[in-house]
């Protein structure tokens, strides 16, 4: 999540209460999460196991439980509590404003985009043209849709990261202040639902096309002509590259890549990322042939053991 005009570290402080390292005009353009992180960014880590991975990433600001040595470059905000003052950059940079209407006077909406009865479209939408969207589509704001998508029934974009830290009073959400993005020419089924980023996008590439009841979660990238059948539940943070062809009752592992013109067969369980190219099957999962393979073998086996 960028915000809309640099903010100096001393000005972060300020927001937060809280203790900094570096200079109190080192600039700082916006938050993101460790996978998304660029130069400008504010990374959280509250644990000592990720302090190397947040110190040496791509952000130039950490937001950090304890006070280290900070490397050349770079900045620190002493918190805490990380996740909760990450939070409290979310709200006040993307704070969230009820909407009065069914389509908020922000959006943009192409030439030639047809919206049937009770869709609800939020603050700063911006649909393409040429699309269709069906009844009862919920696009959360700040969404970006491309030209000539089309958006079935019941289908929600833009819901909330499932994201929370355990703590002894309960469960505390991290607050989502990403987006969604749906470039041109792709189709979602009916009742599909698409989970913003937490700080950067979910983003489903042109061509694309997505059958009825698909889970998307946040910040997953999914290429160009990649096909998705009914009932896959995709995870946070992965990435399907292009043409990657997934069928019926698939779930992912969050942080995993699936490599160009993979296909999945249906019921596979995707606990690792994979080359593309190739077919998979099965959990955990494998080469198909490859499993195959082994399922005969175990048939063959015991079909031994049984004539022994």
């Amino acid at each position: 999540m960028k915000f809309k005009q640099a903010q100096t570290l001393q000005q972060i402080a300020t927001l937060l209460d809280v203790d900094f390292v570096g200079d109190k005009n080192f600039s700082i353009t916006g938050i993101n999460e460790i996978h998304v992180v660029e130069a400008g960014d504010i990374v959280f880590v509250d644990h000592p196991k990720y302090y190397d991975k947040a110190l040496n990433s791509a952000a130039t600001t950490v937001l950090i439980n304890k006070k280290v040595d900070c490397p050349e470059g770079k900045a620190l905000l002493i918190s805490d509590d990380p996740f909760r003052d990450f939070n409290k950059i979310t709200k006040h940079f993307n704070p969230f404003i009820a909407s009065k209407a069914s389509i908020s006077e922000s959006a943009i909406i192409g030439e030639g985009t047809i919206i049937q009865p009770n869709v609800f479209i939020g603050d700063n939408v911006i649909i393409g043209k040429n699309c269709v969207i069906h009844p009862n589509v919920t696009i959360y704001s700040n969404s970006v849709i491309g030209n000539n998508v089309t958006i079935h029934a019941n289908t929600v974009l833009g819901a909330d990261a499932f994201y929370y830290k355990n703590r002894l009073e309960g469960f505390d959400k991290l607050i989502s202040g990403g987006r969604v993005i749906l470039e041109d020419n792709v189709d979602l089924g009916a009742s599909c639902t698409i989970d913003k980023g937490v700080t950067g996008d979910t983003t489903i590439g042109a061509g694309t096309k997505i059958d009825n009841q698909v889970h998307v979660g946040h910040d997953t990238v999914i290429g160009r002509k990649c096909l998705i059948a009914s009932q896959t539940g995709i995870a946070g943070c992965v990435i399907i590259e292009d043409e990657v062809t997934i069928w019926g009752q698939v779930g992912t592992n969050s942080g995993i890549t699936i490599g160009k013109k993979a296909v999945i067969l249906g019921q596979t369980g995707v606990t690792k990322s994979v080359e593309g190219g190739k077919t998979y099957f099965g959990t955990p999962i494998s080469e198909s042939r490859e499993k195959l393979k082994e399922i005969a073998g175990i048939k063959r086996f015991l079909k031994e053991q049984k004539n022994k």
